[in-house]
């Protein structure tokens, strides 16, 4: 059972292997992808991030979903020495946290109704469960240089896969120690973690670094990276390899 729509800006994709997964099963969580966009967009003026940022709503009135976000972005704030900041010129963009947040929850989701198989991907950004026919699971890392061609295939089973990087949405993510300064060192840095919502929200903090960013991956357990700089050249961690697919063509 595979489905792919059109949320958040992004395609997103939602696909169950087990035998008794439904439609309705899948629509409940794009169903879900709806609400956060509603809460979280910042293009939409009615949602409740826009709502905050024109100072329409007191901090008390907050939603649970909304008083969570902005706990974790300072959580992230503080565990990347500030690289991660969601608030820029006095307006906040929890983009860079939500979405991996977003899918984690969907994937816990399909956890709690009994799922074990299953992939979720949300703009690049992808979380697995389980196994494709008896087999891990392959993701393809993007040749930000060309779109069409996968520099390297990972396998992995229960992790998270995110890639920052301005191949697709241009300069979107900035130092906060430098913010007129865009970044150009880099363009790509693809992070495996043992979540979605992990690897999402430090792939955001470590792309902000520039390239002293996969030296900050290297230091994290349980963290795999792999940077592509603005010359086309690729520097990963120590212990990326062993979730590379060997022996495959990469376009």
């Amino acid at each position: 059972m595979k489905q792919l729509q059109l949320l958040m800006g992004m395609p997103i994709t939602v696909e169950i292997l087990d035998a008794s997964a439904t439609e309705a099963d899948i629509e409940k969580i794009f169903a879900y992808f709806r609400s956060v966009d509603e809460t979280f967009s910042t293009y939409k003026a009615e949602s409740e991030i826009s709502k905050i940022n024109r100072g329409e709503l007191a901090e008390e009135d907050y939603s649970d979903a909304m008083k969570t976000i902005l706990a974790l972005s300072e959580q992230t704030r503080q565990e990347t020495r500030g690289y991660f900041d969601i608030e820029r010129a006095g307006m906040l963009d929890p983009s860079g946290i939500v979405k991996g947040w977003a899918i984690f929850q969907a994937a816990q989701m399909l956890k709690e109704a009994g799922f074990a198989n299953f992939y979720i991907d949300a703009g690049g950004d992808i979380q697995v469960a389980g196994t494709k026919n008896g087999k891990p699971w392959r993701v393809g890392i993007r040749n930000p240089f060309n779109r069409h061609e996968n520099v390297k295939v990972l396998e992995i089973t229960d992790r998270g896969v995110a890639t920052s990087g301005t191949a697709i949405r241009g300069q979107h993510i900035y130092n906060p120690y430098q913010p007129q300064q865009p970044i150009e060192d880099i363009v790509s840095l693809t992070v495996i973690g043992p979540d979605i919502y992990e690897a999402d929200r430090f792939a955001t903090a470590a792309f902000a670094m520039g390239k002293r960013g996969i030296y900050f991956i290297e230091q994290l357990p349980g963290f795999e990276g792999y940077m592509i700089d603005s010359s086309a050249r690729a520097t990963y961690t120590t212990g990326f390899e062993r979730y590379v697919l060997k022996n495959v063509q990469t376009t």
